[in-house]
């Protein structure tokens, strides 16, 4: 497979009109590495996609893979491989013909061209679809074609934009899986786009987390999952209770809130004074129902199976959410604890 040591973004930016989509990307991809971006809709991530793979010219910036500069080159010159969200099989073709369609393009001999088609199939386990049409397949079928179809080229980078999206819960489990298998397995080098935290914290082996065309962290999955640089960050990552509250005391980076009248130790991330305005932020699964505690009254109650999703008001109208395996409801009070070091407190 062809590759590079190291895919570097210099401060890439795209403006449509005076409006920045993306602002100053940096960003080194190593080779073999799985590259996830993820943030909401509309925050720059598949601009950024775009860009790297010359579907977009940039504003400023630069795109370099090892020592050539290739921002300038045009997509075919790049060598990339795309699976977009909608598939974009040929539907007159066979899935035969749609994985081999890029290698005749490139007039390879056909021993070849049967020969990497056929290993191509296999590995994505189509072998005994391989003369079906791609409309009387699965969607999830469908998009193993597409995966094919990418790596059979022996790309040097996969680009993937949302490729999930269009398919239901049980199979969007199965192809994450299938892409990172694959990943694995032909030592790609990936970038993936996503606005969903768990298949990227699943998937990847460094996250990009955007907000509104620009940075906000970038790390291993578990380093922005327990440690978000910002409580944009924490609240993307499923940190729900954002609270607005007050810091009163400090003893090194712990800071203490006043929660429903009750101190609450948390973490300061970031610089934090007594008397400032923070946002506090902890997961529902860190906020455990107890016997003493922050009191409040349960509003809503939602059955998720082994667990319940609680919605909880305290007495200062602040509301918790909360996730238990106990049986409660509606109009019950109850008492709250965080887990102790799970309370991360932000500037303002």
């Amino acid at each position: 497979m062809t590759g590079f040591d190291q895919l570097r973004l210099e401060g890439v930016s795209r403006r449509f009109g005076t409006a920045d989509a993306l602002s100053g990307l940096d960003l080194t991809i190593e080779r073999g590495e799985f590259i996830a971006l993820l943030g909401p809709s509309g925050c720059g991530k598949s601009t950024a996609l775009n860009c790297l793979a010359g579907l977009l010219p940039l504003t400023a910036g630069a795109i370099w893979q090892d020592d050539q500069r290739i921002d300038t080159l045009p997509p075919e010159k790049r060598g990339f491989g795309m699976v977009f969200q909608n598939y974009a099989l040929f539907p007159h073709l066979t899935v035969r013909d749609n994985i081999a369609f890029g290698l005749r393009m490139r007039h390879l001999p056909k021993d070849d061209v049967r020969r990497r088609t056929t290993e191509a199939i296999e590995t994505v386990q189509l072998t005994e679809h391989a003369s079906k049409l791609p409309g009387q397949l699965s969607g999830g079928q469908q998009q193993r074609v597409a995966i094919a179809r990418a790596t059979v080229l022996e790309p040097s980078l996969v680009l993937m934009d949302e490729p999930l999206s269009n398919l239901d819960a049980k199979l969007r489990l199965e192809m994450r899986t299938e892409i990172r298998r694959l990943h694995q397995s032909l030592g790609l080098t990936t970038v993936y786009v996503t606005h969903d935290q768990e298949e990227a914290l699943s998937m990847a082996d460094r996250l990009v987390v955007m907000r509104q065309g620009k940075v906000q962290q970038i790390g291993t999955p578990e380093e922005v999952h327990t440690k978000p640089s910002t409580w944009h960050v924490a609240d993307f990552m499923g940190y729900r209770n954002l609270l607005p509250l007050k810091a009163s005391q400090m003893n090194g980076d712990q800071v203490t809130v006043d929660l429903g009248g009750t101190a609450i130790r948390g973490s300061a991330q970031g610089a934090v004074a007594p008397g400032d305005d923070v946002i506090a932020a902890v997961r529902p699964e860190d906020v455990k129902l107890a016997d003493q505690g922050v009191k409040g009254l349960i509003e809503v109650v939602e059955y998720q199976g082994r667990e319940r999703a609680v919605e909880v008001v305290l007495d200062d109208d602040v509301r918790l959410h909360v996730r238990t395996e106990r049986r409660v409801e509606a109009g019950e009070q109850v008492a709250l604890t965080v887990t102790p070091g799970r309370l991360l407190v932000y500037p303002s």
